[in-house]
């Protein structure tokens, strides 16, 4: 009997971890990975803050509680077993006003229902032993969370897939899916590929692949830009790690936050705003097709409409470095405007519904013969071996 033949379609973390998982968990398929770039990792995966989330703020029951947990246990072992550089070097989430202290407490409940130990509750004087120039007035700690290097992730997880018989093939956007009696047919520049099944995992362009394979999903990809400012490196010594705000529950983005880099050096960030590129990381990126998919998107009129001040704000702030170091300052009093350079950026695909509300959870669509996963925003590369196995999982099943 011929092996099975599956498609995976996106080189990000998501992708890659997932068709390792699926090697692994049926050694006897074939199995292709395409990735329209030059190169793995090179959206939201190689432009986030390399952080390692661990499952936090995270509602407890949710896919996201629970595979970040998992995740970041499975993640820290890889990069120990591969060798790729990680520092479990702990965060701190400073509350800077009396009304954040009950959101801190219940942030470190919310972290001890989903699993999470040793975290606690430090007053000023034990913050500033471990970050000197911290200010807030209280903070928790949580020591599992790090910092790691998620490009060499995706390259490591590229060559495992190369290893084990697959093949990864870069520079190959899916530019059509046919069906082929009970398969599929994935049209590239480098040729066409036939599958038995396929699995999407297409980050800031799964819903517009999701309906390649002729799904209607309910939810629109919105992509929302995150800029970074750097610290000089004369400033750099006033963090030492991770500095997070209390973030706000009604959103999704953690607020601008400090973190110390893999590679060297802080950055400080991200803002929030409405990117008119789904790709694209400078403020004039423009692409007229993804400009007019998001604007003419009832569901984002809504969002904004239900959250102005929000989303003015951060408009404001994304073109001030003023405003943006305000709100630095609220987590280390001593940074000053002149000590920010500009740094990189990022852009977060996140799910909207048309009534407006964001899609807080991972979405996954599983078909007889497909697996679309929709919504997969940060903690993903975090969780990526986890939400790996789930997929893998799920197609063994469809494939019985």
């Amino acid at each position: 009997m011929a092996s099975k033949r599956v498609l995976v379609v996106g080189g990000g973390a998501v992708g890659l971890a997932a068709a390792m998982r699926i090697q692994q968990r049926r050694p006897d398929i074939r199995l292709t990975l395409i990735e329209k770039e030059d190169a793995v990792g090179q959206h939201q995966t190689g432009n986030n803050s390399g952080v390692m989330h661990c499952g936090l703020a995270y509602r407890p029951g949710t896919a996201k509680a629970r595979l970040a947990v998992r995740g970041i246990g499975q993640l820290t072992q890889y990069c120990v077993d591969k060798g790729i550089r990680h520092d479990v070097c702990g965060k701190l989430v400073v509350a800077s006003r009396p009304d954040q202290l009950p959101r801190l407490q219940a942030l470190l409940e919310r972290g001890t229902a989903n699993g999470l130990d040793h975290l606690e509750i430090l007053t000023p004087e034990q913050m500033r032993e471990l970050e000197p120039h911290v200010g807030g007035l209280a903070a928790l700690r949580v020591p599992q969370e790090g910092i790691t290097d998620y490009p060499a992730i995706c390259e490591s997880l590229a060559a495992d897939i190369q290893a084990a018989g697959g093949r990864v093939w870069c520079g190959a956007p899916l530019t059509a899916l046919r069906r082929d009696g009970a398969g599929w047919v994935a049209v590239t520049p480098k040729g066409e590929v036939a599958a038995d099944y396929i699995v999407t995992c297409a980050g800031l362009q799964a819903d517009r692949v999701a309906v390649l394979a002729g799904e209607r999903p309910d939810v629109k990809i919105v992509p929302f830009r995150g800029d970074y400012y750097k610290l000089k490196p004369q400033r750099q010594h006033l963090v030492r790690n991770l500095i997070y705000p209390v973030a706000d529950p009604q959103f999704p983005f953690l607020g601008v936050h400090f973190t110390r880099m893999i590679a060297g050096g802080v950055e400080a960030g991200p803002n929030a705003v409405l990117a008119l590129k789904r790709e694209g990381y400078t403020r004039t990126s423009f692409d007229l097709a993804d400009a007019w998919d998001a604007l003419t998107f009832p569901g984002l009129w809504r969002f904004l409409n239900r959250h102005t001040s929000m989303c003015v704000s951060e408009v404001r702030r994304a073109f001030s470095r003023e405003l943006f170091c305000a709100a630095l300052r609220t987590l280390v009093p001593e940074v000053q405007p002149e000590d920010l350079e500009p740094g990189g950026a990022g852009v977060r695909a996140q799910a909207m519904r048309p009534e407006g509300t964001l899609v807080e959870d991972f979405d996954v669509i599983v078909r007889a013969n497909a697996v679309h996963v929709l919504n997969a925003p940060s903690p993903a590369a975090t969780a990526c071996l986890a939400i790996g196995e789930e997929v893998a999982a799920r197609l063994s099943e469809a494939m019985g």
